[in-house]
């Protein structure tokens, strides 16, 4: 079956770095999309950042410039790497994948989910 699991999360400084992994397995992950999405306490899940089969990405405004998603193929594993990380950036992160078709660069249409890594941003 299919299954996701992010690590890398931790606590930070504001200005600091995190690059967040995902580990897929139960799928042809070269085929599909992925995203990286997020939920701060009290707030509705955001999509920060996906990528497509093709490579394209798409990125939230309120990440654009600081974070990078990439991916290893050969390790099956989706990747999220945060630079210049703010206070506002803490949150529970999760990966997840679109074997469906969705729109997964516009963040819509995700059919697996991991149980996602906490991350914590001090100012």
């Amino acid at each position: 079956q299919v299954q996701l699991v992010e690590s890398g999360g931790g606590s930070v400084q504001a200005g600091g770095s995190l690059r967040l992994s995902c580990a897929a397995s139960g799928y042809t992950y070269s085929s599909y999309c992925m995203g990286w999405f997020r939920q701060a306490p009290g707030k509705e899940r955001e999509g920060v950042a996906a990528i497509d089969s093709d490579g394209r990405t798409s990125y939230a405004d309120s990440v654009k410039g600081r974070f990078t998603i990439s991916n290893d193929n050969a390790k099956n594993t989706l990747y999220l790497q945060m630079n210049s990380l703010k206070p506002e950036d803490t949150a529970m992160y999760y990966c997840a994948a679109d074997l469906v078709g969705g729109s997964c660069l516009y963040f819509y249409g995700m059919d697996y989910w991991g149980k996602g890594t906490l991350v914590t941003v001090s100012s």
